[in-house]
């Protein structure tokens, strides 16, 4: 699975902590899902997109969708 975070945090101007601590995870969680060596679960995934006030299929989406 691939994901918009990366992006959307520089769109945003925000660290990996910051947006760590926003959503209530950890960097390190932040690190791995951008790198993807590990999918967000559901709950975390639409944290993520709340956060960023978009829907979850504009953050996270399969490879064969682009």
């Amino acid at each position: 699975m691939r994901t918009k975070i990366k992006e959307l945090r520089k769109e945003n101007k925000l660290s990996q902590e910051d947006l760590a601590l926003a959503v209530g995870t950890t960097r390190q969680t932040i690190i791995s899902i951008e790198s993807e060596k590990y999918i967000a679960s559901l709950p975390l995934a639409y944290k993520i997109s709340k956060y960023f006030n978009r829907a979850i299929e504009d953050v996270f989406y399969l490879d064969d969708q682009l």
